[in-house]
């Protein structure tokens, strides 16, 4: 079985692979194997490999032969289970700089092991069961070795009764196995404080991607903070979270209003539809912009393409006069082999519309995991850092709790959190406010508005027309994957130019009442 799940779990990935030679030779090999029986398979193991000079004694074909009929069927139940994760865990974990090989230790596979371990213990007690059929290449197997003592004493229901007691116990051992995993992996069972969850216990070990180094500046120069407990459940008035973040952002302080974010005649199409259509922006440093306009416009294409979520077709992006996951091949733009390494050197938060927190860790969890695996920050600094940054947005006697036991504006603010823990140079947010109710909305927006205070470069894609107002230096108005609009708030959202800009305040007018 062991055999068989590392087998399943490599043709698994094959499936799921971009490169299709891989991906029809696991296929070949899922539909050969399911689809002829087990009993013929040991059969030719036995009896016809050794006409090609591999001969097997009776207890290894049989566990050959298990173990490559188990791979088949193990395969197809662990890329259910990776398939069955949310898409957004993956390109969250894109965002922080981790690279697929972590990504899928660290984020699929716990959560994918949830739907996975009941099919996989019901193909384990199968396959316990189905041990019987070795017995025709001569194995001793419980079930042949009891038909042997009935042959001998006759005494048929008393012999056999005895086996089924010894499958039944053998069987139940692996359902309690199969119960205690899933209460170890279960989202419901809460942590105790100040503890792993099992699951980042169960995959704890550090990653083989060498470490983007930490900046000196991520290291929290005060005392660690008060008594998480004593945190009010409110955005905290905390100065020297401000500091430490004012404190990141000196060099853009002394190099403010020079071009930092520069997108030239990008273009993006998936398919027919053509998302962008020759994009032209320039963000500075210490600025903050916000890009507003009708859904399909193309808002969220452009900034998952700042970061390199989303590939360039034509045109190019540069950060901080850097390309991201780029490189320049015979004059043209070819994305970079290690692309997880350029988008962690790269320091790029990313705050999503619905959050994409790991669900398997806890708000403190999701918030140092970058920083230790991606940076190679020691855990004590992560922890002291990820302290002070979920207090500072009022979550401080949160941080033990899951995803699923934080309301939708303290999901939103661990996000936030999570995104700054990486020392970020330019933090995107993309419809922060959108999946939260009217009352939650305040509170997001008041971490976003204390992040312009202190100086970072941020991108905002919002409907949010009064935050864009109070807060934004430039606002940006896009439609069918063009900028139709731009500039001051007061110039665009007050007295816009285009006859389009003024439709769609009207609607964001009668339909949420901003003004």
């Amino acid at each position: 079985m062991a055999i068989g799940l590392f087998l399943g779990l490599a043709l698994a990935l094959m499936r799921l692979s971009g490169m299709w030679p891989l991906s029809a030779t696991s296929w070949f090999y899922i539909w050969f194997m399911r689809g002829t029986p087990q009993l013929l398979q040991l059969v030719f193991i036995f009896d016809a490999l050794p006409l090609i000079g591999l001969r097997f004694d009776t207890f290894t074909t049989a566990v050959i032969g298990f173990a490559l009929n188990e791979a088949a069927f193990s395969g197809e139940i662990i890329r259910g289970g990776i398939i069955s994760v949310d898409r957004n865990q993956s390109i969250a974990a894109k965002s922080l700089g981790m690279g697929p090989t972590l990504t899928l230790r660290r984020i699929i596979m716990p959560q994918a092991l949830r739907p996975i371990l009941p099919a996989m213990t019901n193909d384990t007690i199968s396959m316990l069961k189905l041990t019987s059929i070795a017995s025709v290449i001569f194995v001793n197997e419980l079930t042949f070795r009891a038909q042997q003592i009935v042959g001998q004493n006759f005494k048929f229901f008393t012999v056999f009764a005895a086996a089924a007691v010894i499958y039944l116990v053998m069987t139940s051992v692996i359902s309690i196995v199969q119960a205690i995993l899933e209460r170890r992996f279960s989202l419901e069972k809460q942590p105790l404080p100040g503890s792993a969850t099992a699951m980042g216990r169960f995959f704890g070990f550090r990653g083989i991607e060498k470490p983007v180094a930490a900046p000196a500046s991520y290291i929290p120069a005060s005392p660690p903070p008060p008594d998480p407990d004593a945190v009010p459940e409110r955005v905290a008035d905390t100065s020297d979270w401000i500091e430490l973040l004012a404190e990141q952002q000196r060099e853009t302080r002394e190099h403010k209003d020079e071009p930092f974010v520069v997108c030239t005649d990008v273009h993006k199409s998936y398919g027919p539809n053509h998302v962008l259509r020759g994009i032209d922006m320039t963000v500075k440093r210490g600025e903050v912009v916000t890009i507003m306009g009708p859904s399909g416009s193309g808002k969220s294409t452009l900034l998952r393409m700042v970061n390199h979520l989303e590939a360039i077709d034509d045109g190019e992006i540069t950060v901080d006069g850097k390309y991201v996951g780029y490189e320049v091949v015979k004059g043209k733009l070819k994305p970079s082999r290690d692309l997880s390494r350029a988008r962690a050197e790269a320091r790029i938060g990313m705050v999503f519309q619905h959050f994409n927190l790991f669900h398997h860790f806890s708000a403190l969890e999701n918030v140092v995991e970058a920083p230790i695996r991606v940076y190679g920050v020691s855990k004590q600094q992560a922890h002291e850092a990820a302290r002070r940054l979920l207090i500072g947005v009022g979550l401080g006697g949160h941080l033990d709790h899951l995803p699923h036991r934080l309301s939708g504006g303290q999901q939103q603010r661990v996000a936030i959190s999570r995104a700054l823990a990486i020392s970020p140079k330019l933090m995107l947010f993309d419809e922060p406010t959108s999946a939260l109710d009217p009352e939650l909305v305040s509170e997001v927006l008041s971490v976003i508005r204390r992040l312009a205070e202190a100086g970072m470069t941020l991108i905002v894609v919002t409907h949010e027309v009064r935050f864009a107002k109070e807060v934004a230096d430039r606002v940006i108005f896009m439609d069918e994957g063009r900028i139709v609009e731009e500039g001051p708030p007061a110039q665009v959202l007050g007295n816009p130019k285009e006859a389009r800009t003024r439709r769609f305040l009207q609607l964001v007018e009668r339909e949420e009442g901003t003004f």
